[in-house]
């Protein structure tokens, strides 16, 4: 069968600071093409709704299958969908993703017939049997993880090992345009999936079960070499878990002699306790490393359940700073801050040299805030569930949320980027630009252009075509495993050793499994 892959347009973040490559959609790929079928793919983050067009009339493919990762393109991909079953009614067309695992019904409901089916869990695992259920004729809900307008198929299965998937890379028609940072151009690898952890705002551990699994250090090294761009970005939800697992990759990268550029996320905890792992990295191409603190006192941490001091999460920022990382930190701002901690918040912010990024509290289907959030939605238009909207009630009228966030956006801005940040950063830019390479350059001026209250207001303004489910009753307790995509195996599911189960155990707030 032939089989076209898309990828939604960019969202309002990563119109700024960087551009990623669709890894997961490059495996979901990869393994189709694996399965025997003939497999095109687009990414709308790089190319038109022209282009996609061009291809659909080119190619003519019998399956189209769009990547459904993020709330906000739910609606773009709805629409593409429906004006694709008007010009080719027999085109046979599924979503899967992260998020729309979590809503499948509603979004097979919202279009109205143009989506034949929702693939749930890992879309690498499940679409060579969906594929082959399609071309000899069988029920489709024999199929794991596949919903319909119908019924629900068996649950969900992993990949059998994350050595046996390759993402197809050579699928990708601008892999230029992706980058991270200075990392211009830069690919995306995956050393881990899962997260064992728990946090009451993140939806990864609802998604994989709490399972953690790994790559082995040799499959991961061979794909580095075989990889052109300079730059990697580690797309793991919290990189390093495992101690031995992150040296053994280390190891094997310093035998071959391979040079990279890396950036990673981790937490601060798992810095900390992994320290040596982290020396060696940066001493073998480390350049980047984000630590999601999420708050900066101890009352916002309890609230999203991270169970790490500020004390910890301050000696982890002096400490990668020792290692001569360049350290970038997200923080959550609540709906409820007034004017006084939006600046108390910036003051904090100026006074350390780390990059600091500003997300806004969101609900989110899958994570327990979905169920625990005693605050209503103000807005269930899918486009402002981007962690850049306020879509719950704010302390400050709406109009002074956004002027306090973007002033506050703005101010961090300016000391990491513009034209101070490009006399810091001239020999790296003059270089990319002699290379042809213009992503960096260009997001150093594009921030008022994308970021900009009076925008953002207007966005709430905008009528929405297709609305999120409503939000359920609030809740004192979830039962957890109705949050689960992959429903939980328990500590079998993950790759760790015993100290380390303990130690991730110790650092969660929730004794459950």
């Amino acid at each position: 069968m032939k089989v076209l892959a898309v990828h939604p347009s960019a969202l309002m973040y990563t119109k700024v600071f960087l551009r990623l490559e669709p890894l997961g959609l490059e495996l979901v790929a990869g393994a189709a093409r694996d399965a025997g079928h003939d497999v095109q793919l687009i990414d709308l983050q790089a190319e038109t709704h022209k282009d996609y067009w061009a291809l659909l009339d080119s190619f003519q493919p019998d399956v189209v299958c769009f990547s459904g990762n993020y709330l906000a393109n739910v609606p773009e991909i709805i629409d593409l969908c429906r004006a694709t079953r008007v010009r080719y009614p027999d085109i046979f067309q599924f979503i899967g993703g992260h998020s729309v695992s979590f809503i499948a019904r509603d979004v097979l409901a919202l279009s109205e017939g143009a989506v034949n089916c929702i693939l749930k869990g890992e879309g690498d695992a499940s679409i060579g049997l969906l594929l082959r259920a399609l071309e000899d004729g069988k029920d489709l809900l024999s199929v794991p993880g596949v919903v319909t307008m119908d019924g629900e198929g068996p649950p969900p299965v992993f990949v059998e090992s994350l050595d046996a998937i390759r993402p197809a890379r050579d699928l990708l028609r601008h892999r230029n345009k992706y980058f991270i940072g200075t990392l211009d151009p830069a690919a995306s690898i995956e050393f881990a999936r899962g997260c064992p952890w728990d946090c009451t705002f993140c939806s990864a551990w609802t998604f994989y079960g709490r399972s953690y699994r790994t790559a082995s250090p040799t499959v991961i090294a061979d794909e580095l070499e075989e990889i052109k761009e300079p730059g990697i970005f580690i797309v793991d939800d919290v990189a390093f878990v495992h101690e031995e697992h992150g040296m053994a990759i280390a190891n094997e990268i310093k035998k071959r002699g391979i040079k990279k550029e890396y950036y990673l996320e981790t937490r601060a905890d798992v810095l900390l306790r992994n320290k040596e792992v982290f020396k060696v990295w940066s001493e073998i191409g480390l350049s980047y490393i984000f630590i999601g603190m999420e708050a900066v006192d101890e009352e916002g941490l309890k609230q999203f359940r991270k169970r790490v001091s500020l004390d910890k999460n301050f000696e982890a920022l002096e400490y990668a700073r020792s290692l001569g990382l360049i350290v970038a930190i997200n923080i959550i701002a609540d709906p409820d801050w007034d004017r006084a901690r939006f600046e108390a918040v910036r003051q904090w912010c100026l006074e350390i040299p780390e990059i600091v990024n500003i997300s806004v509290t969101t609900p989110y289907p899958g994570t327990e805030i979905w169920h625990k959030e005693a605050r209503r939605l103000t807005t269930r238009d899918y486009r402002l569930f981007d962690i850049q909207h306020a879509v719950l009630p704010t302390k400050l009228p709406l109009p002074e949320f956004y002027e306090e966030l973007v002033k506050t956006q703005q101010v961090l801005n300016t000391k990491h980027m513009g034209w101070e940040a490009l006399k810091d950063t001239a020999g790296i830019a003059g270089r990319l630009l002699l290379k042809g390479q213009t992503n960096f350059v260009k997001m150093l001026w594009k921030f008022n252009s994308v970021f900009n209250p009076k925008l953002q207001l207007a966005d709430h303004m905008r009528k929405a075509r297709y609305l999120m489910p409503i939000q359920p009753d609030v809740v004192d307790s979830v039962d957890r495993k109705d949050l689960y995509v992959h429903g939980p195996g328990g500590r079998k599911t993950r790759a760790l050793d015993d100290a380390t189960e303990q130690f991730v155990d110790k650092t969660r707030m929730s004794e459950n499994a």
